[in-house]
């Protein structure tokens, strides 16, 4: 099992399945050329590659979009943030998926308005990454510039790897991660997904 090799061997290998996604690894190839500071690829079309790939499904198969996290607290304004976001959209124009890009430093700004619970502010995008639903969420790749993927997994890869949902309570309310859960164990019935803890803090992330 994959789960069960060195942890070298899983970034190995991890780098190979993920490499089957070709639009995955346009978007991360083109996002390396905007010169965002501290981004990443993150979330739902890392872990859900390698779903597909591991449940023998095309490795595109169910990814809603691509979400690039960036981090640019030197200005927290909407129009610096729709400047990014307007640049991508071209430079992303011909790709068959939606790629979305936000800058974790002004999370905060909004993100009680959406989800009614205060988000303090993140301080890096690993931070950012930290708070998603799932602890099977946090992972991020990016690009480096001589060509290495750097990968922030900070709670492992066994659990994306043996498609197990585990709950990461650190934020947000409970009903976003099992609505979360159900929504992709729709897509991926093979999915063993645990149980919120029966105490413990809130956890909810704002990307799919």
């Amino acid at each position: 099992m994959i789960s069960r090799l060195p942890l070298d061997e899983q970034l190995e290998s991890l780098h190979v399945v993920l490499s089957r996604n070709d639009v995955l690894t346009e978007v991360l190839a083109r996002t390396a050329t905007l010169g965002l500071p501290g981004w990443y690829v993150t979330a739902g079309c890392l872990f859900q590659t390698v779903w597909n790939v591991a449940t023998d499904r095309p490795p595109t198969s169910g990814i809603k979009d691509y979400d690039v996290f960036y981090f640019d607290a030197n200005d927290l304004s909407w129009e610096a943030e729709d400047v990014v976001i307007k640049t991508g959209k071209e430079v992303f124009a011909d790709l068959p998926a939606e790629v979305e890009i936000r800058n974790e430093a002004r999370v905060h700004l909004w993100y009680e308005d959406k989800f009614a619970v205060a988000c303090p502010p993140y301080d890096s995008t690993e931070a950012a990454i930290d708070s998603f639903a799932a602890t099977t969420c946090c992972l991020g790749v990016r690009l480096e510039t001589d060509g290495r993927w750097r990968v922030y997994a900070p709670h492992g890869l066994s659990d994306v790897f043996n498609l197990v949902v585990r709950p990461n309570p650190v934020l947000a309310p409970r009903a976003v991660y099992e609505a979360k859960a159900a929504r992709w164990r729709e897509q991926w019935p093979e999915l063993t997904v645990l149980d919120w803890p029966s105490s413990g803090v809130m956890s909810a992330s704002s990307v799919d």
